[in-house]
């Protein structure tokens, strides 16, 4: 039986240009586990990168002490760690932690913030179950994968699409890209090296201790899952790698109906 050649990114950083991401996760820490070394690289390269995380984590931690504070606990891990990969930009839209759905209310969130921000990269949770290890894909996880893509085609781009948003001053806008993590490894087509980036990666996921019983296991875990992704994507020995679902979803060869 032939082994079938893995799935090829239709992304070329050599050629497509990235100014702008703007990334949407479930939970503080999420994009942390996902891209954080992605995030990490971009920033560097001078590029603008906005967060959206949808709940306040608030079903999260292990402490039951904590329960009053763990809104503002887990804010303020997550804007410590995003300052250390770059980013100082971040919104929440305030659901309720494992209540999320993919509904209009929660994409008219969506629509708005894309349309303000305009990026050429919007990077998700993948909204497919991973059935190989089901823990990346809490019901929150899929929910905001399928609320971006939602919005992303038709929404964003359509004029008529949530009116109330073109009355305020928000224009239709095409999305170039959307990067999805957290998804199927057969799903995944496209690396990002972050060797340079693996301890900023590490120090974000750290900085989120309230979730990490065993830091220890954890980042063990993080590790071993990056070079896996190295070796995927054919890179040298010892070296670390993010994986993504990479969709072009305007470009040279789009055909839309708007």
């Amino acid at each position: 039986m032939t082994a079938q050649a893995a799935p090829q990114s239709p992304f070329d950083p050599n050629q497509h240009r990235v100014e702008r991401v703007l990334c949407f996760a479930a939970h503080p820490d999420d994009i942390d586990f996902g891209a954080a070394g992605t995030v990490a690289a971009w920033t560097a390269a001078g590029v603008e990168v906005t967060y959206c995380i949808m709940t306040d984590g608030d079903a999260g931690g292990f402490d039951p002490a904590h329960r009053a504070e763990i809104i503002a606990l887990r804010a303020a891990e997550q804007e410590r760690a995003a300052s250390l990969v770059g980013v100082t930009d971040i919104h929440y839209l305030h659901e309720r932690d494992g209540f999320l759905e993919p509904n209009h209310l929660v994409m008219l969130g969506v629509v708005k913030l894309i349309r303000e921000v305009r990026p050429d990269v919007v990077l998700s949770m993948h909204p497919e179950r991973n059935w190989n290890r089901i823990q990346k894909s809490h019901p929150d996880h899929l929910a905001v994968g399928e609320a971006v893509t939602r919005a992303i085609y038709p929404a964003v781009e359509n004029p008529f699409a949530y009116p109330e948003l073109a009355e305020s001053g928000l224009e239709a806008y095409k999305v170039p890209w959307l990067w999805l993590f957290a998804g199927p490894e057969e799903r995944e087509n496209h690396y990002v090296d972050v060797t340079p980036h693996v301890e900023s990666k590490l120090e974000a996921i750290h900085v989120h201790v309230s979730q990490h019983p065993d830091a220890a296991a954890m980042e063990t875990t993080v590790r071993q899952g990056m070079h896996l992704n190295a070796r995927r994507a054919g890179l040298p020995e010892g070296r670390s790698a993010e994986a993504f679902h990479v969709v072009a979803i305007n470009g040279p060869g789009t055909i839309a109906g708007f």
